[in-house]
């Protein structure tokens, strides 16, 4: 390995020599890449020679594609594609998966003309085999472009594979590397006649079936982060910087392309595509929020049936999908994914109390046996599976409609003593429909009306008005664990719930 100081120092020769390798059998692009040093970036030199193989003709990148041996084949090949494909178990395949990675090959040949390339680092046989059945129903421009995309991701590993971090602080660059981001916020994205929502699982609490998304429409913010990026902070060198405007077009435009059906699963493909698409960026965080309309009633028919042309916005609450994703050794790997409501305001006018609470000289509250209930509840849930949340199998994935009609269930059916107590039996309740989830979170507040008139004769009624400013909230997580409780089960029972 060289530093990039010990690089930039070399003749062309030894440079060319050097880097001759790191697009395949094709010396001439660290050739011409020679005469743009010094290079003070790892990223910064893959951009150069990326930047070579762009301004190329069709032909010369035609010819670097099919300098690319097959993957699987057993031939002849540069020393890092024989790492990298031996790192993929492509040098160990049994006989019948010798002749399946041939076969394919051969096919994929006839229709493209050059070879199946991939970026093999993080991937096993199974998954190289897959891409290559999905990829054979692209077209040639598709693969052609995907191809050279490949082949810049390969370039970007096999730069890190030959170069060092320069520098006695080196170790403090790294540090604050890992702790830089920027990105964009507010990105709004409206998609008409996206992919319906269907097949999920049916639950009691619930008669939401479905998304016909006619109206698909998320805010989403979004932060990227890598070393790359350093030097934009301390140097004020922007070369691997992409405009946070960029950033929103990428994002509003891969909507078009979204072939799923969820929130979550649209947070995934994009944060895969930047990872793709943009071989400086090392970590992504992503947050989408749904934006709902709901359809008006038909003016005509009866009865009255929702409209598929006319939509108001919805001021309730609302979803959201977080999502953080790392560029690894081994892959991209999802790190942390969440889905969320927001902002649930429910209001139970009795039925609620709150009593043998702490009393002391500070204690001003009364005691209240029978209270109204106003009460904001941020809701969160994690998958055990964290691909279930995308919903590529409809029957795991669950729907924020759903949590919400189980949250307004619970709220209906009990009589709780608290809203701690409230939001635990509303976790327990989401855990035992959808075992594929681990945890819920809640964060709630208590925004209780304050009574003005207590008693007015011949009705049930009060006169209320708005809290003051202070509210109280609550945080709590339930695990799946507390299902185990047998008290639970037995109360449940002994209430005539149906919960299992």
């Amino acid at each position: 390995m060289l530093t990039l100081a010990e690089l930039n120092a070399q003749s062309e020769k030894e440079f060319t020599k050097f880097l001759g390798d790191t697009f395949e059998h094709s010396p001439w692009i660290a050739q011409k890449a020679a005469a743009s040093r010094p290079f003070h970036s790892i990223m910064n030199l893959h951009q150069c020679l990326e930047a070579i193989v762009r301004n190329s003709s069709k032909e010369e990148k035609l010819a670097l594609i099919r300098k690319h041996p097959n993957l699987g084949d057993k031939v002849k090949m540069s020393n890092e594609s024989l790492l990298e494909q031996h790192g993929a178990g492509l040098g160990d395949l049994t006989a019948a998966e010798y002749e399946n990675f041939i076969s394919l090959n051969r096919q994929y040949m006839q229709k493209f003309g050059f070879p199946f390339i991939l970026a093999v680092r993080g991937k096993d046989k199974n998954d190289i085999y897959q891409s290559m059945l999905t990829r054979m129903n692209h077209t040639t421009t598709t693969e052609f472009d995907k191809a050279l995309a490949e082949i810049y991701r390969i370039a970007v590993f096999r730069l890190q594979d030959k170069l060092k971090i320069e520098g006695k602080n080196s170790m403090k660059n790294k540090s604050a590397a890992q702790s830089l981001s920027y990105g964009k916020g507010n990105v709004f994205a409206y998609r008409t006649y996206s992919i319906p929502l269907t097949g999920i699982k049916q639950i009691p609490e619930s008669t939401f079936s479905g998304r016909d998304h006619i109206i698909f429409g998320t805010n989403v913010k979004v932060s990227v982060g890598g070393s790359a990026f350093l030097p934009s902070f301390t140097e004020g060198d922007n070369s691997m910087v992409i405009a946070t405007d960029s950033m929103k077009n990428f994002i509003q435009r891969h909507l078009a392309t979204f072939t799923g059906t969820t929130l979550e699963g649209f947070a995934s493909y994009v944060s895969e595509a930047f990872l793709n698409k943009y071989p400086q960026i090392d970590t992504v965080k992503l947050m989408a929020e749904d934006i709902p309309f709901e359809a008006v009633t038909e003016a005509t028919g009866t009865p009255l049936k929702p409209s598929d042309l006319v939509f108001k916005k919805s001021r309730n609450e609302r979803a959201q999908s977080s999502l953080e994703i790392i560029r690894g050794e081994n892959g991209n790997e999802i790190t942390q994914q969440c889905s969320s409501i927001l902002d649930l305001q429910l209001i139970k006018v009795s039925g609620n109390s709150f009593v043998g609470f702490v009393r002391d000289e500070y204690t001003t509250l009364p005691e209240d046996g029978n209270r109204p209930l106003f009460i904001y509840l941020n809701l969160h849930w994690i998958y055990e599976d964290q691909k279930d949340a995308f919903g590529t199998d409809p029957s795991k994935y669950v729907a924020a409609e759903q949590v919400t009609d189980i949250a307004t269930s619970v709220f209906h059916e009990l009589e709780t003593p608290s809203i701690q107590n409230l939001i635990f039996e509303i976790g327990c309740r989401i855990l035992t429909r959808f075992p594929q989830l681990l945890e819920v979170t809640f964060e709630s507040q208590n925004h209780t009306w304050e009574t003005v008139v207590p008693i007015i004769s011949d009705s049930m009624g009060k006169v209320y008005t708005e809290p003051r400013p202070p509210f109280g909230f609550q945080v709590f997580t339930v695990k799946r664990e507390h299902l185990e409780n047998d008290n639970i089960l037995a109360a449940a029972k002994a209430a005539g719930k149906e919960w299992i």
